[in-house]
């Protein structure tokens, strides 16, 4: 349940504020930052927050995807559309704090919110974890880790890596860089699913409306 609303005026003050907000509202025309100038500098330091834009034009529409905007909402706003919008929302908050591995190593058993996992990477016996807190190394097999996270926004992009596509910034038929910089190579056979596949993590995980 959301349980916290504030306004803010402006960009200049959300980017200052101190409070911690779940799901951000920003319109296109704000005075001091822009709307989209918000969200570029918002992205940096918080990547997994909602964006939802709300604005009377559909000039934007295609600049929302940069900065991985959940919704982009066109004015006058539906109220069974503002909604449906917000209850998907609320799912995507809610799965993000129950979805996790447990891996063991060393006898011990570690939980991996999935979310916080940006991709993993086989050498031999040796599984890498690459994470927002490190890396995480255990014995594993990548085969059978591809097939417990069917479904979950995760691809194999090469036979070495199984990458988290909400952390893909930018692709080509070559590679595939995510949003801390690092860049992990793609199959040249496994492209066009993969094509098909961010595509349809795009559509599932928010959109234009």
């Amino acid at each position: 349940m959301l349980e916290k609303w504030q306004v803010k005026c402006s960009g200049q003050e959300l980017i200052q504020s101190s409070d911690n907000f779940d799901i951000i509202f920003l319109d296109i025309i704000m005075r001091d930052l822009d709307g989209m100038r918000t969200a570029h500098i918002f992205r940096e330091k918080a990547f997994e927050k909602i964006l939802i834009f709300i604005s009377s034009s559909r000039e934007y529409v295609f600049e929302a995807y940069d900065v991985e905007a959940f919704q982009y909402l066109l004015k006058p706003i539906d109220e069974k559309k503002l909604k449906k919008v917000l209850q998907k929302a609320v799912l995507k908050l809610e799965s993000h704090s129950q979805e996790f591995i447990i891996v063991s190593k060393e006898r011990q058993k570690k939980k991996l919110f999935l979310d916080d996992i940006y991709y993993f990477e086989i050498k031999g016996r040796i599984m890498d974890i690459h994470g927002t807190d490190g890396i995480f190394t255990y014995y594993g097999q990548i085969g059978v880790l591809e097939n417990s996270l069917q479904e979950k926004g995760f691809f194999r992009c090469h036979k070495s890596y199984l990458i988290n596509l909400k952390y893909v910034d930018v692709y080509n038929r070559q590679e595939i860089i995510l949003d801390n910089g690092e860049r992990i190579v793609i199959a040249k056979r496994r492209y066009e699913e993969f094509c098909k596949e961010i595509l349809r993590y795009m559509r599932k995980n928010g959109g234009i409306i």
